[in-house]
């Protein structure tokens, strides 16, 4: 079974909270990764999403490097809807 990848960016113009990751992250422009596979035995071409991933920049400790960690698309979907909301008020 082949897997579908799908490579976005986002940006945030404000720090936000993961709920898979402690702390706030910065804002900025971040890599979004989605991996899909296709669904069998259906007359039209369908994909089912497996995996959404954020890379995250690295701690700035010594030695730190980037993270890619797991995020659900629901609650990224929210973080930059929040994002925008905010940036249109003006906060």
């Amino acid at each position: 079974m082949s897997t579908r990848t799908t490579l976005t960016s986002v940006t945030f113009t404000r720090p936000f909270l993961l709920s898979a990751v402690e702390g706030a992250q910065p804002a900025g422009t971040y890599r979004v990764v989605t991996e899909e596979e296709p669904l069998e035995g259906l007359s039209f071409g369908a994909y089912l999403r497996t995996a959404t991933m954020i890379y995250l920049p690295a701690a700035p400790a010594p030695g730190q490097t980037r993270q890619v960690v797991p995020v659900d698309p629901d609650e990224l979907s929210a973080l930059l809807a929040a994002d925008k909301d905010q940036a249109a008020l003006g906060m």
